[in-house]
């Protein structure tokens, strides 16, 4: 008795030995993040960084040569259309003259009285002779008519007065002339400074340049009083509630962007995201070398803002925005994480948990975005597939989820 009761002692130990090598030695299953595969609303976008800029802006140039008075604009400040004034352009004053070119110019100047006064004796002599012609064909015709004189003579005579007369007018253009050339030689004397009028006021001309619309300033260029020249940029205005946004995609990206695609903008300051509508994919693309020092060929996509300005006050010219350009969606699709996907030779398959165990599921990928994939065949709304799939799991490796 006591023997079989030895033997029965030894029997459970030899078992539990047995039980507890089995059991540690028994697979155990690989813990895994799992999600249930669900039907839902899906998006494509291609999402970008942008800024925002002012549709219509005008550059204020000078139109001619002259002198710009100090600007007393500022940016931000505003302005009304063909009633604030935003510029003053004053005549450039003379060059000065040195010694020797004062002294010729002077002389210039007393010549030029002296055609003018050498002119008018002759107009006077000119004017005598007008007389005396006029007196003489006054005597011949009456000499005529008393058969005193001949026709030859009375011809002669009428020749020398309108000849007398040609040279009056003659000796008048010539004394015009000297005038002209005299005030010219007197405003080569003028210095700086404007000449004094008999009310001893300054008569200078100015031009007023107003502004061409209704907006705000946005730079000035040209602050300073300075000589400009015509084409002279002097400041920009533009109205920053007008504003649309500029947003460069990879061209590959642009070429499924289309007019009238909806665009969703975050990160630009406020709390709520802004709408937008793609307006124009512009037709020529660009080089652009990326952070990572790589060459890329962009596109520009030019987006209209469609929410109200008072749902995006502060934003102005210039302003970051991040974009995100809507080319597909639909509100009811199969979709799992991307996350859950991956390549299997040329197909693509996801881990659905069965009965504990990861099982392979070819399946068939539609659209997809950064964060999700739709899945047209191979799962069902309901299945439980596993995410984030690492190298320890295999077809009919037995599972169990972290939570």
């Amino acid at each position: 008795m006591r023997r079989i009761l030895k033997r029965m002692v030894w029997f459970v130990v030899l078992s539990a030995v047995v039980g507890a090598i089995v059991f540690a030695f028994r697979p155990q299953p690989v813990l895994v993040d799992t999600t249930i595969v669900r039907r839902g609303a899906l998006q494509v976008t291609v999402d970008e960084d942008g800024r925002t800029r002012i549709r219509e802006r005008y550059i204020v140039s000078a139109p001619l040569n002259g002198r710009l008075q100090r600007l007393t604009l500022d940016p931000g400040d505003s302005v009304r259309q063909n009633e604030t004034v935003v510029a003053t352009i004053e005549p450039v004053d003379p060059s000065l003259l040195d010694e020797r070119t004062l002294a010729e110019t002077r002389a210039r100047v007393s010549a030029a009285e002296a055609e003018v006064q050498r002119s008018t004796a002759l107009v006077e002599r000119a004017k005598v002779t007008v007389d005396q012609a006029e007196s003489e064909l006054g005597r011949i015709h009456r000499l005529a008519e008393q058969n005193g004189a001949s026709d030859e003579e009375v011809e002669a005579a009428q020749l020398a007065f309108r000849t007398a007369e040609r040279d009056h007018q003659a000796a008048k253009f010539s004394r015009e002339i000297a005038e002209f050339e005299r005030e010219l030689a007197q405003a080569a004397l003028i210095r700086s400074g404007a000449k004094a009028n008999g009310d001893g006021e300054a008569s200078a001309e100015y031009l007023v340049i107003r502004s061409p619309i209704s907006g705000d300033v946005l730079r000035v260029f040209e602050e300073n009083s300075r000589v400009v020249t015509p084409g002279t940029q002097l400041l920009e205005i533009g109205d920053p509630g007008d504003l649309e946004l500029e947003i460069d995609v990879l061209s590959s990206d642009g070429v499924g962007v289309r007019p009238g695609q909806d665009v969703i903008i975050d990160h630009w300051g406020g709390e709520q995201p802004l709408h937008g509508r793609v307006r124009l994919i512009e037709p020529s693309a660009f080089t652009k070398v990326s952070a990572l020092g790589v060459e890329e060929q962009r596109v520009n996509v030019i987006v209209d803002l469609t929410d109200p300005s008072e749902q995006r006050r502060g934003l102005g010219d210039a302003f970051r925005i991040e974009a995100h350009i809507v080319t597909w969606q639909n509100d009811d699709v199969l979709k799992v994480p991307t996350s859950a996907v991956f390549r299997s030779g040329s197909d693509w398959s996801v881990f659905a948990v069965r009965d504990g165990r990861a099982q392979q599921v070819t399946v068939e990928p539609g659209h997809r975005n950064s964060l999700e994939v739709e899945i047209v065949s191979g799962l069902s709304e309901g299945d439980e597939i596993v995410l984030y799939p690492g190298d320890r799991i295999r077809h009919g490796t037995l599972v169990q989820n972290r939570e």
